[in-house]
């Protein structure tokens, strides 16, 4: 990448090269070992939990009830003593049947002002003067009770995405980062075939960019359209999948939308990650989930097999329901993630505040559940 006229390297590209080369793989040293999957890339009992409970019918299923702190933490002397710095630190919104009973505990330092429950990059934002040689600190703490999903979908019964306005956004392009490209169009063409049932081209469509290795990503901001670096680059995370498998809905007549935030683990695994992940509409069943970087899990049984497709696991904590929206109140200066917003955003006066110059972390407790 060619930046202000001088040649710069990812520096993931080393480590990605051994996610996308069996060559490369091949010759890493047997000292090194590959990074393990995440805790829900592989079956679990809480996937087999969900998929039990859901067999009387409920679409939400398995809870859990979780805390959490999530801070973020200006470097000493990054912004002029006596300075204000402002923080956005991200926080969800209730999504009926997904996640719920928000339960706000106290921020650092007290008077966050959270943004309205319908803002749909949700923060609460903080202000704290600068001190000499001395960190900036934010948090906000909080309890909601998180679903799993999962919709048993028969194919069969899936009709046409009905002409209802309300679906008309996100069956649309959205210039720069879901546009249909000849490019996008051909792709498509070869893997959607002669299928005409909505289900079945959205499985396919699933299957085709799960099948686009994993790898680190660049910061979003530095990619002109995410859907098509996807499409070209034989490598991508989460958020540039979920883009082009939404890209490829859309082009299709299937409405898709975008949801992100924080994954984690039971406690005693100690894992958290930013993710993203989204959703389609298939009528009859309206919206439902999908997580095409996850993607299918290596199981013999199709419903454990196809969990993320129609499904979620209860351990994730949504801060977004869609990208590049503006937060409440509004930064002056430049995001430091154009896209997505799970690690927060902060500034100053003199300037936006990017990720080298502070540090964000999120600490979680799943709860036991209430006795009786």
């Amino acid at each position: 990448l060619d930046i202000d006229g001088q040649r710069r390297w990812f520096n993931r590209a080393p480590s990605n090269l051994f996610l996308v080369s069996d060559a490369a793989a091949a010759r890493r040293s047997p000292t090194i070992r590959p990074p393990a999957p995440g805790p829900f890339e592989v079956v679990t009992p809480h996937h087999l939990e969900a998929l039990k409970a859901a067999q009387a019918g409920a679409t939400s299923v398995a809870p859990r009830r979780v805390r959490v702190t999530q801070s973020l933490t200006v470097k000493a002397d990054a912004v002029p003593a006596g300075e204000i710095v402002r923080a956005w630190i991200p926080y969800p919104r209730a999504i009926p049947g997904q996640q719920q009973d928000i339960h706000w505990l106290g921020s650092v330092p007290t008077g966050a002002q959270v943004a309205p429950e319908a803002t749909l990059q949700r923060t609460a934002y903080l202000e704290r003067k600068a001190v000499a040689g001395t960190p900036t600190e934010f948090s906000v703490s909080y309890e909601v009770t998180v679903y799993a999903r999962h919709f048993a979908i028969d194919p069969d019964a899936v009709r046409p995405t009905p002409d209802d306005p309300a679906l008309a956004p996100y069956l649309a392009e959205r210039a720069p980062h879901i546009v249909f490209t000849p490019a996008l169009r051909e792709f498509s063409r070869r893997v959607v075939g002669e299928e005409t049932n909505p289900y079945r081209i959205a499985r396919k469509l699933f299957d085709a960019v799960d099948r686009i290795p994993w790898g680190g990503a660049r910061e979003y901001s530095t990619i002109g359209n995410i859907s098509d670096y996807a499409l070209h680059s034989n490598h991508a995370d989460c958020g540039q999948q979920t883009l082009l498998l939404m890209s490829l809905l859309r082009l299709n007549g299937i409405p898709a939308r975008w949801q992100s935030g924080m994954v984690y683990s039971d406690n005693a695994t100690g894992y958290s990650n930013l993710h993203d992940w989204g959703a389609l509409y298939l009528a009859p069943y309206g919206w439902v989930p999908m997580d095409v970087t996850t993607g299918a899990l290596d199981s013999p049984v199709p419903a454990v097999r196809d969990f993320y497709f129609g499904g979620l696991d209860a351990y994730r904590i949504a801060f977004n329901d869609d990208y590049a929206q503006p937060l409440v109140p509004a930064k002056r200066h430049f995001r430091s993630e154009t896209v997505d917003s799970q690690r927060g955003e902060a500034e100053w006066a003199g300037g936006n505040l990017y990720f080298d110059q502070w540090d964000y972390d999120f600490r979680w407790q799943v709860l036991a559940p209430p006795e009786g």
